[in-house]
């Protein structure tokens, strides 16, 4: 049980780090915190609509797997105490 503790808590971080990076990719809607880090630059750039779904999806994937690892380690902590 131990190593599988293990393994969810990198994948949690991982997945952490990498859907922070991936909503900081999301087009701004103007004037938030996208604008901050680059987020107006894109809009000069003209990313495609399939480009911007692709990145819906792989965020929506990423955000699912960051759910899953909470609760499957909540679950682990429940039932190894």
């Amino acid at each position: 049980m131990e190593i599988l503790n293990i393994i969810l808590i990198a994948l949690l971080v991982l997945t952490s780090i990498f859907l922070t990076l991936l909503i900081l990719m999301h087009k701004g809607k103007g004037g938030g915190m996208s604008d901050m880090f680059g987020g107006g630059m894109s809009s000069s750039l003209g990313s495609s609509g399939v480009a911007e779904r692709n990145l819906n999806r792989f965020t929506t994937l990423m955000a699912i797997i960051w759910a899953a690892c909470i609760i499957l380690l909540g679950i682990l902590t429940r039932f190894n105490a």
